[in-house]
C-alpha cells in the first residue's frame, strides 16, 4: 500500500482528487492553507486513489497520511 502523506502543518483548504482517480508523481493533489499562505502538496508516488483520508477544513499535522494508493 502507498500513501501520501503531508509534507507540512496546516488545514486542508481542497482536495483535488477522487476515488478512482489516477495519479502521477509531481501532481497536485492537495492544496493546504498553512500560514495564511496556500501550499500544494504533490504526489511523490503514482497509483490509482483507493482512500482519501481527509476532507476539507481538516487539521494536518507534518507526516499524517492523506490518500492510499493501489
Amino acid at each position: 500500500m502507498k500513501t501520501i502523506d503531508s509534507n507540512i502543518d496546516g488545514v486542508i483548504a481542497e482536495v483535488k482528487v477522487k476515488v478512482g482517480d489516477t495519479v502521477e508523481i509531481g501532481q497536485e493533489v492537495i492544496a493546504v492553507e498553512s500560514m495564511k499562505s496556500i501550499v500544494n502538496i504533490e504526489a511523490d508516488v503514482e497509483g490509482t486513489v483507493k482512500e482519501i483520508k481527509v476532507g476539507e477544513g481538516d487539521f494536518i499535522n507534518e507526516d499524517d497520511p492523506l490518500i492510499v494508493l493501489e
